[in-house]
């Protein structure tokens, strides 16, 4: 109950927070350079020119305390030892080239960013066209969305029920055991299985962002004009042709945005491993070895380094998402 009291306050205090500050902001810009008297023109140039400022401001400032700060103290502790008081210049760069486990989670984040991109946008563009297409389509959406509405935490403990071993001799809870034994296969311990276990753990993250890519893709399906796809009908196509010939290259833009930010969603995954695996048994990402090295090593240089190599892969394309979101406006 403290805890449900915690967060219920927090978000009446954030809520309130800012509109307090929106409100008394305005109402002091307001009073400070009246919109009235011999000088209200320019007044109300410069008030205009301040207002945005009010609203970007403390956008501003926390972006740059959460984000800028972290990234340059982070390049600074990568040229140090553990305990970021003794300069090792590129020590830990050599050591993460020839580190086993990072080669090891570069593999695995370029296995997850080659399967969970491509066959959640891909789950996400034929939910959309379907669930348009049917009567019941908002509560089909809505029951694909739901996955969105739960912490990867938690979305890895319901998986790893799904996936739960117990051992011959044991009755097996977890689903996937439990129908590969109805149909006389023996049970597996799923997250174990080296190099298997990576697509496992991918499933996870699938279920999750296709209800993301359903909402982004058919919002585009939608803006579709209808005169293209009527010509289309009209000249006899399927409704095959008319979805891979008509639509998917009118909205390929809105394909690409979406499947870069889960890309970029992929690139920092560390929830699902960490609660599932724990980087055991092959499954190691560059993300839960950074906590490794951070936590659990006790190594801030090590720990940066990573860091530093993840959001070297995360920007550019980051920035190009950003460029063709732009273009799509």
């Amino acid at each position: 109950m403290g805890q449900i009291l915690f967060a219920f306050s927090t978000i009446i205090v954030g809520v309130f927070g800012c509109v307090a500050y929106f409100y008394f902001s305005n109402l002091l810009l307001d009073r400070a350079l009246p919109a009235k008297g011999p000088n209200a023109g320019l007044n109300i140039n410069r008030a205009n020119a301040i207002r945005p400022w009010l609203f970007l401001g403390p956008a501003i400032v926390i972006l740059s305390l959460y984000l800028v700060y972290p990234v340059i103290n982070s390049i600074w502790l990568s040229f140090h030892d553990a305990s970021a008081a003794n300069f090792v210049g590129f020590d830990n760069y050599v050591w993460l080239v020839n580190d086993s486990k990072f080669q090891e989670s570069m593999l695995n984040n370029l296995l997850w960013l080659i399967v969970v991109p491509g066959a959640s946008t891909l789950l996400g563009l034929v939910a959309a066209q379907l669930t348009d297409s049917i009567r019941w389509g908002n509560i089909a959406k809505s029951l694909i969305f739901m996955p969105m509405a739960v912490s990867f935490i938690g979305a890895s403990v319901i998986w790893k029920f799904i996936y739960d071993y117990r051992g011959e001799g044991n009755a097996e809870i977890g689903l996937l055991n439990s129908i590969v034994t109805s149909f006389g296969g023996s049970p597996e311990a799923w997250i174990t299985l080296g190099f298997w276990n990576n697509f496992f753990l991918m499933v996870v993250l699938i279920w999750i962002q296709t209800g993301f890519a359903m909402v982004i893709l058919s919002a585009a399906l939608r803006g579709i004009p209808e005169e293209t796809i009527e010509a289309a009908i009209l000249d006899g196509a399927s409704p095959l042709q008319v979805f891979l010939k008509i639509k998917v290259p009118q909205i390929w833009g809105t394909i690409a945005v979406v499947w870069t930010t889960i890309t970029i969603t992929v690139l920092k995954v560390f929830d699902i491993v960490l609660a599932m695996t724990n980087g055991q048994w092959g499954s190691q990402v560059l993300a839960n070895l950074m906590f490794d090295w951070m936590f659990r090593g006790a190594d801030s240089g090590r720990a940066s380094t990573v860091a530093l190599v993840i959001m070297v892969l995360v920007t550019p394309i980051m920035v190009w998402n950003i460029r063709n979101a732009r273009k799509e406006g």
